[in-house]
């Protein structure tokens, strides 16, 4: 599979483009998720989009 160049201010994975935010985990919780992304082949990043893109939307 061919993977699509990265272009700034592009999206390439969703129908937007992510913002930089800042969160504060415990070193349990972030070594948890340094897993569960190792395990599913994804970035820290990319797990927390997953979950925020799978909770319902208020709005809808």
């Amino acid at each position: 599979m061919a993977t699509k160049k990265r272009l700034r201010n592009v999206p390439v994975l969703h129908d937007e483009v992510k913002e930089r935010h800042q969160i504060v985990v415990t070193p349990t919780a972030w070594e948890n998720m340094k897993g569960e992304a190792s395990k599913r082949k994804i970035s820290i990043s990319e797990l927390i989009e997953e979950f925020g893109r799978g909770l319902k939307s208020p709005a809808g």
